[in-house]
């Protein structure tokens, strides 16, 4: 990953000198001569390194004050200060105040570079960890072996290192965000910043704000969007759908030239950002409807992926449960559990309203209320009763209309109600269905033929089906 670094020297050889040193290192420079140019290319776009003299002749200010202009915008921004024999003094007490490390003049090129490697690195440190943090909320690769998700899996494989801006549908709590950190994680922008925010919970009034910062009308003040903090990194647009119209207009100029301006600001700020959106609404029916620009919707658009909902994977549900219980004991400490046979019936054939999420807090509830021995599995009767429907299907008010039937119609309502659980749980898949149920495929087929249960549709679009 390429760090920028802003050079602040008045002697032009000295700075020139620096420049060369960190530009054969690898680093894009950039260079000012005095306190107005490099508050000047500090707000055009803020660098991950300042290296600045302390003192600027013919400067407004001198290094430690512009420090104190720098830190104000960003207080964790790494800067390296150089000082001469007589300026130690001075450069001791800019360390207090918040510079990383001083260089004396005359120094050696492997000096400053050791330095500066030293001080990017403590930076990229603090991002990983806030990375980190951003992540523990979220799994960490898709789980499943159902052939949607192998897909999903390749096609991620595919996308995530040619920079293409990705639009990821589908509906709530079915992984979007958890793509979107694949795609940024299997890119070339892997090591550097992963900034997410959702458009739906932000306050319309600060939606560009957030996104793109503020600088007062001198432009001596500022403070940096999520699209400058993402620079050389992805930002992620959860429910892009709910931006209003007119930030809609200022992200499509954005994509256009990589350039914005910041609210209250004049200049421009140009950045290198992937840009990744998602969203749980038909993103081309809004376009239709006038709430979406289309052409910022078709910029968008360049690579479609979906996230499937949880009743479209339901042979994955398994894999998930296992994962969860894994994950959900060894960060609290509860004793793992098995599911039964019957519980995990139930848990397939549930419809997951609020999918992965809404099966992951379900498992969390299960493990914190499971009583009895802990060797012992957890069976149907620990469910809640809203996710079995095995349990619904046996309620007070069908048992009267059971009661009610003769004995062969009787029989037909179980097979029936019974049957269509188990094709749900396999996803339409008869094969798999009929090995469960102990029957032969051909026998299979004429007892849904013969009850009237239509499974056709959901039998060919099965995997070896």
């Amino acid at each position: 990953m390429s760090f920028e670094i802003l050079v602040v020297e008045d002697e032009d050889d000295i700075r020139h000198l620096i420049a060369g040193i960190l530009s054969d290192d690898g680093h894009p420079v950039r260079e000012a001569d005095g306190s107005e140019q490099a508050l000047a290319e500090f707000r055009s776009r803020k660098p991950s390194l300042v290296i600045m003299d302390v003192w600027l002749k013919g400067s407004d200010m001198d290094g430690i004050e512009l420090m104190d202009v720098f830190k104000k915008t960003d207080p964790d921004i790494p800067i390296i200060i150089i000082s001469g024999h007589g300026t130690v003094e001075t450069a001791v007490a800019a360390i207090r105040k918040g510079a990383y490390d001083y260089i004396v003049k005359p120094f050696q090129s492997e000096k400053l570079l050791i330095t500066a490697k030293r001080a990017l690195e403590a930076t990229q440190l603090r991002q990983e960890n806030a990375e980190l943090k951003g992540r523990a909320a979220h799994e960490e690769s898709l789980i499943g072996r159902s052939s949607i998700i192998c897909q999903l899996r390749q096609k991620i494989d595919r996308v995530a290192p040619t920079n293409s801006r990705v639009l990821i549908s589908g509906p709530s709590g079915a992984g979007k965000e958890l793509i979107a950190r694949l795609l940024h994680g299997k890119s070339d922008r892997a090591n550097g910043p992963f900034r997410t925010v959702n458009a739906a919970s932000m306050v319309p009034e600060r939606v560009e704000e957030e996104l793109f910062g503020v600088e007062n009308a001198q432009g001596t003040t500022f403070k940096t969007g999520l699209l400058e903090r993402a620079h050389f990194g992805t930002l992620y647009l959860d429910e892009v759908a709910d931006m209003p119209r007119e930030t809609q207009s200022k992200l499509l100029r954005l994509l256009v030239n990589q350039r914005f301006q910041r609210v209250g600001g004049q200049k421009d700020v140009q950045v290198d950002v992937r840009i990744i959106t998602s969203t749980s609404r038909d993103l081309e029916r809004e376009t239709q409807l006038g709430r979406f620009r289309e052409d910022l919707y078709h910029r968008l658009n360049v690579m479609p992926l979906e996230a499937p909902a949880l009743m479209d994977r339901r042979e994955d549900i398994p894999d998930l449960v296992d994962y969860f219980i894994k994950k959900i004991t060894l960060s609290t400490g509860l004793p793992a559990r098995e599911i039964g046979e019957d519980a995990m019936a139930a848990l397939q054939a549930y419809g997951w309203p609020g999918n992965v999420r809404q099966l992951k807090n379900n498992v969390e509830r299960l493990l914190i209320l499971a009583t009895g021995d802990p060797s012992q599995p957890i069976t149907l009767a620990s469910l809640p009763e809203e996710v079995s429907v095995v349990r619904q299907a046996s309620g007070s008010s069908d048992n009267d209309r059971v009661i009610s039937m003769p004995l062969r119609s009787a029989r037909e309502h179980f097979e029936r109600e019974y049957l269509q659980v188990q094709i749900e749980r396999f996803g339409g898949n008869i094969s798999r269905t009929a090995a469960f149920v102990g029957m032969e495929r051909s026998a299979l087929h004429r007892k849904l033929k013969s009850l009237g249960i239509d499974s056709a549709s959901k039998s060919n679009a099965s995997r070896g089906e």
